[in-house]
């Protein structure tokens, strides 16, 4: 049991290996965030149980992956700005660790016939994965016929080849205008703690590094500032977590840029629940595939730099984005746009699988798994081991 207490600060150092060894177990997506609490709150004491619970509308509010954000947001209030960057790294570095390793070793296997029969039963698992993450995010933001049209409305669009950062800016207005007057939840108040003008200069000097990085790039290697600047761009649009960057990334590396096919890429997605950490981690795979370890690194910090940012820039300002009325609009319509975009997904998966009756069984049977709650590693793994006696 550690002897520290909420409110004392804690180590760069000690948040980084805490973060670290939770990394390594960081199966389940935003299921992890109730293990950050258990750590931070109550073994460690690190943070009160209110300022922890003030943290999670902040969290799901802004673009990215939740539990990502909740991990900054303990280091942050833990040990300042760099106690943030220090939890942020040690949880996500993992899930890159081992996506990279994988993406080397499923290079490597492409011409294994075992290999092979595996992963075509990993893409229809992958359908059943994203189909049900769209009745969860239905469940949760489907509460009426607004919510329904936006929905609607998303995948229509995207159906009718829309590009999917489109359909989110136009839905977040469109929010704005069809919930006017309408009653939502009560909006959470949020303490700020620690000196704001500190973090918001950490936040400037971070964000002057990535622009840094991002100019070496365009003159070093042009691919690599696409790719960088493409995954950026992805997670700055993420509202809903780490599945809400599937659509988009789709979309922009299958689609427009050609960059993998749909197979690939669902074998990518298909690898990254394998691996602890968010789905969005799969922009590792993309990065790997375009230029090795290098489009690896390039691609995996494009995607988490900027969530990390706007955790940085959101926590001395949330009460009063919370307050306003037109925010809390906004972010409900994209919410109920990403339903519509995770159905689009799902057909889309659909349509690139080779359908026979073993795979739709594999399907259904992973569908009806995920609904009773089963772990998504489990379901990964048994399938991946089923297809490879089937195929």
């Amino acid at each position: 049991m550690s002897t520290e207490s909420a409110g004392q600060p804690v180590s760069a150092l000690v948040l980084f290996a805490a973060f670290l060894r939770l990394g390594l177990t960081g199966f389940g997506g935003p299921a992890m965030v109730s293990y950050i609490r258990e750590m931070s709150v109550r073994r460690r004491r690190w943070i009160s149980p209110e300022a922890f619970a003030q943290g999670i509308p902040l969290c799901q509010s802004i673009p990215g992956a939740t539990a990502m954000q909740v991990a900054a947001y303990v280091g942050l209030r833990a040990g300042g700005p760099w106690g943030a960057l220090a939890a942020y790294v040690g949880f996500g570095l993992p899930a890159f660790g081992l996506m990279a390793a994988l993406s080397a070793a499923y290079q490597a296997g492409q011409s294994v016939e075992w290999v092979l029969a595996g992963f075509r039963g990993l893409q229809v698992i992958v359908v059943a994965l994203v189909a049900n993450a769209a009745l969860e995010f239905g469940r949760a933001s489907i509460a009426s016929w607004r919510d329904a049209a936006l929905a609607a409305g998303a995948a229509g669009a995207l159906l009718l080849h829309g590009n999917p950062m489109a359909v989110i800016a136009a839905t977040a207005a469109l929010g704005v205008v069809l919930y006017r007057g309408q009653a939502l939840p009560a909006a959470a108040r949020f303490a700020t703690a620690g000196d704001g003008g500190r973090v918001l200069r950490f936040a400037a000097g971070t964000a002057a590094a990535v622009v840094l990085a991002l100019a070496a790039l365009s003159v070093l290697d042009r691919r690599l500032f696409d790719l960088a600047l493409l995954m950026m761009r992805v997670d700055v649009f993420a509202f809903g977590g780490g599945f809400a960057s599937v659509p988009l990334m789709l979309d922009e590396v299958v689609n427009v840029r050609h960059w993998l096919d749909g197979p690939t890429f669902m074998d990518g997605i298909a690898l990254g629940q394998v691996t602890p950490g968010p789905i969005v981690i799969t922009a590792t795979f993309v990065g790997y595939r375009l230029a090795g370890l290098t489009g690896a690194v390039a691609a995996t910090i494009g995607v988490f730099a900027p969530s990390f940012l706007m955790v940085l820039l959101t926590v001395p300002h949330f009460d009063r984005l919370q307050g306003s009325a037109a925010f809390r609009h906004a972010v409900r319509g994209v919410l109920a746009s990403f339903v519509g975009l995770l159905v689009f997904v799902t057909l889309h998966f659909g349509a690139a699988v080779a359908w026979s009756a073993p795979a739709g069984l594999i399907a259904a049977a992973a569908l009806a798994a995920l609904r009773l709650k089963a772990d998504v590693l489990w379901v990964v793994l048994a399938g991946a081991a089923v297809s490879m006696a089937v195929f």
